[in-house]
């Protein structure tokens, strides 16, 4: 988090943000780092491991038609970002598919570490827009938990997504999930280039090792 930016002449805006900060699920060392340090939170996290993946899928397709929306084949609940774990869900998601999350409130100068394939949503203010993140759920990030992100304030994030070898066979799984999206979906198309990315890495090993080969074949 490389900026977070506080309005100015808003008495009110810090105590939305400390219910904001509560209503979410974060623990007491997290509050205290708002209300007595007074540290600048930028954005509210909730991850989820990614093992749990289907059950927020099947969750959200069951609220889906509980609100009378239908479930297309070629859409994905999670894929399609159109939806918003608040607090009434999340304690549903927990009730009825034992799905419990972490609540990690990132402040000024913190950096967030996801694991691969994750599912997350954005949620923003009015008042305010943050990164590209764009709305809701959704599988962005190539890596293996799901999360949602709401921003507190205006805030700029820096991300930087990479595929780890211990988690590449997650990628392939995500690859195949957009192949399953209709063709106008704006997630259909191959964004994580996996065997590319795969080609590159093992030709560039390779120009190392035969570069190298005289000094290896040393006793």
């Amino acid at each position: 988090m490389v900026y977070v930016g506080i309005p100015k002449g808003q008495a009110d805006q810090e105590e939305e943000v400390l219910k904001t900060i509560q209503d979410g699920d974060s623990d007491e060392l997290t509050i205290k780092r708002f209300t007595e340090s007074r540290e600048k939170p930028g954005a509210l996290w909730h991850i989820y491991a990614a093992k749990d993946t289907e059950k927020i899928r099947e969750f959200l397709k069951k609220v889906a038609e509980e609100q009378g929306q239908e479930n297309p084949v070629d859409h994905d609940p999670i894929h399609d970002q159109s939806w918003y774990l608040d607090r009434s869900l999340r304690k549903r998601l927990h009730q009825e598919y034992g799905v419990q999350g972490w609540a990690i409130v990132q402040f000024l100068g913190d950096v967030v570490f996801i694991p691969a394939g994750a599912p997350h949503q954005a949620s923003t203010r009015d008042m305010e827009w943050p990164d590209c993140l764009g709305s809701p759920l959704s599988m962005w990030l190539m890596l293996v938990c799901s999360l949602q992100v709401h921003n507190l304030y205006s805030c700029i994030k820096v991300a930087e997504d990479f595929v780890s070898p211990e988690h590449v066979k997650h990628c392939f799984w995500l690859t195949q999930e957009f192949r399953y999206l209709s063709h106008t979906h704006t997630n259909h198309e191959d964004k994580l280039q996996v065997k590319n990315v795969i080609y590159h890495a093992v030709k560039d090993a390779v120009g190392i090792l035969r570069a190298n080969e005289s000094s290896l074949s040393r006793p």
